[in-house]
């Protein structure tokens, strides 16, 4: 089966380069595709300085969010490829060996595995995948100061979860995973109605209903330098907003959340919101 990369870029044209001077030589890839999102600086004309038979760069009409420049980018991929598997990446990933790679896609042979994913290392942290939450959990996920502490107990597994070479679990990063075209076409691709995050939650509950499994390698871990793209374009309160705004879409269309369960969430996302306001306020006095 061939093998696309598919990078997603947004004004960060050193992180691209960065991960395109990496892969480039990777001879397991058969295409690289570099989705520039639509940037508002000069990274697309510098990026396509790049392009060569297997590196191609493409450019979105305009930004409508990072599900929907996967979108874009798999298409194409498709297009120019056939059925194939996809590796999605974020541009700011740091990646090891081409046989992570290779060792990566040989997972995705198995038929009834849509994604596979690595160790995802961001921040000192380590990312492995999550039970898909239910709408009780995002509502007390919601909570200020203890919300992301409950959230992490309920949707984490444990420990002894990742002790065989591979782990089954509902949900991986979105920031890097690798996906069959077969997958992700039954699946009708990438929903479009999140501008960002929450796409690897989506995505998770399209591919449990399509009884596709999603993996996790454990002996294979890549470098995550979590948000650097973003924290170039957005700040901290318009980046909650924006997370918000998904948690409540998939709450509501993939979790079917009843109007109470609705009132919550956005009742605690303005205490949030408003802690976050007077917090930046001092901070500027």
């Amino acid at each position: 089966m061939k093998l696309a990369f598919v990078i997603i870029h947004y004004n960060d044209f050193e992180s691209t380069r960065t991960l395109l001077t990496t892969i480039q030589s990777y001879a397991c890839l058969d295409l690289i595709v570099v989705v520039d999102n639509c940037s508002t600086d000069d990274s697309y004309k510098r990026l396509k300085k790049f392009e060569n038979k297997k590196i191609n760069v493409i450019q979105t009409k305009e930004n409508k969010g990072f599900a929907a420049g996967l979108n874009f980018g798999s298409r194409y991929a498709i297009e120019k490829l056939g059925p194939c598997n996809l590796v999605l990446s974020n541009a700011d990933i740091l990646l090891g060996e081409e046989a992570d790679v290779k060792a990566l896609h040989k997972v995705l042979s198995k038929k009834e595995i849509g994604v596979v994913a690595p160790v995802i290392v961001e921040n000192q942290t380590i990312s492995r995948g999550w039970h898909l939450p239910s709408v009780k959990t995002e509502v007390l996920g919601n909570l200020p100061v203890f919300g992301k502490k409950i959230y992490q107990k309920r949707i984490s597994y444990p420990e002894s979860h990742y002790q065989e070479k591979i782990s089954y679990v509902d949900a991986v990063s979105g920031c890097f995973f690798f996906i069959s075209s077969k997958a992700l076409s039954e699946i009708g691709f990438f929903d479009e109605e999140t501008f960002l995050y929450y796409e690897e939650y989506i995505l998770a509950e399209k591919l449990k209903q399509a009884k596709y499994k999603v993996a996790v390698l454990n002996e294979v871990a890549v470098i995550h330098n979590h948000s650097v793209s973003v924290d170039k374009s957005m700040n901290r309160i318009k980046k909650f907003k924006c997370l918000k705004e998904s948690q409540a879409y998939f709450c509501k269309t993939y979790l079917h959340a009843k109007p109470l369960s609705l009132f919550f969430l956005s009742a605690f996302k303005n205490l949030t919101l408003s802690l976050l306001y007077l917090r930046c306020f001092f901070k500027v006095k």
